[in-house]
């Protein structure tokens, strides 16, 4: 059997491409369906719902698209919403793979009780749905490009150190794989036992107010409607709770595992034609974070944008022009 054929097993490998009733999976995470169906949200957001089932809890994910599978992997407190332009933009040419972490987005929320808003355990659903999902790498599609941003950076390369065979070219967004490096103020208070849940849980501020301090351009009162409706509840914030309760600034699990993928970053990255696009007026990862990437990718090609954290909002057209060049380039 040739290289390129696949045995019948290989072909169950990959997971059908079924997709999901959105009005009762809308009941089942306590979204109102009347605001799924809206027009203008199907207008910006013209996709599909997909889930992967991760044990008793479901992780929903688009797969738009066919041709060489890009993945795109979002941060705190986005959801795929924030990639909208570019699967708009790439799934003409390119199959989309975009997820929702748990706890995010249209993805289940379980309580934190019950379930580890780590890290690890995000790197490890991101490689569950991955694994099931896609055709074994070494057929045609089975190798990857990667797009991360803010959280998704030590997510996406976490799953990189596993399965390295897999990517075959890689884009940093406003992200840190880094020890190095201090977070402002305003996120640390969010950590503060009691007065941190009641910021982000009851009072919803973190996610609020990265709607308005992460452009530089004001974002339309219909986008921020449209990044705040999964997190419309105290019980539905609890994935942007753990992402910021996870944050590595003192000893533990994920200072570790976040230590040991600095120590390798180099090696891990090492090969892999790498594309950086930076928002320079990012008040949380600011220029400082950039410096550490050209030290730990000194072959990356490098754009610098006017843009805040959440740079897609800002600069979308150049940057999907940009993406979509280097996604046609030969690669190794």
């Amino acid at each position: 059997m040739g290289e390129n054929e696949l045995t019948q097993q290989e072909l169950t490998r990959a997971k059908p491409r079924r997709t999901i009733d959105r009005r009762h999976w809308a009941a089942k995470i306590g979204i109102a369906f009347r605001r799924i169906k809206d027009p203008q949200f199907r207008a910006m957001y013209p996709f599909d719902s997909r889930l992967h089932s991760l044990g008793e809890y479901s992780y929903h994910y688009l797969d738009e698209g066919e041709g060489e599978p890009v993945v795109m992997v979002h941060g705190n407190p986005t959801w795929s919403f924030f990639y909208r332009g570019l699967v708009r933009g790439l799934r003409e040419t390119h199959r989309c793979l975009v997820p929702d972490h748990i706890g995010c987005g249209l993805s289940q929320k379980p309580k934190m009780k019950k379930y580890k808003y780590t890290l690890e355990q995000h790197i490890s659903n991101l490689e569950s749905w991955l694994e099931e999902t896609l055709p074994p790498y070494n057929w045609r599609g089975g190798k990857i490009n990667m797009i991360v941003h803010d959280w998704g950076g030590p997510i996406g390369i976490g799953y990189i150190d596993r399965h390295p065979e897999r990517i075959k070219r890689f884009v940093i967004m406003n992200t840190s794989s880094f020890t190095a490096g201090d977070m402002p103020k305003s996120i640390k208070m969010c950590r503060w036992p009691v007065i941190g849940e009641y910021i982000v849980r009851r009072m919803n501020l973190f996610a609020i107010k990265a709607t308005e301090r992460c452009t530089v351009k004001p974002m339309p009162a219909l986008v921020k409607k449209f990044y705040l409706m999964p997190y419309n509840s105290w019980n539905n914030r609890v994935g942007i709770d753990g992402f910021v309760k996870d944050i590595p600034l003192s000893d533990g699990p994920t200072r570790d595992l976040l230590t040991k993928i600095e120590w390798r970053l180099k090696d891990i990255l090492r090969g892999i034609p790498t594309l950086i696009q930076w928002g320079m007026a990012d008040w949380c990862f600011t220029p400082f974070f950039l410096d550490l990437w050209k030290n730990a990718v000194p072959d990356a090609e490098i754009d610098e944008y006017n843009a805040g954290h959440y740079l897609l909002e800002d600069m979308g057209g150049p940057i999907l022009s940009r993406i979509r060049e280097f996604l046609q380039r030969p690669a190794p």
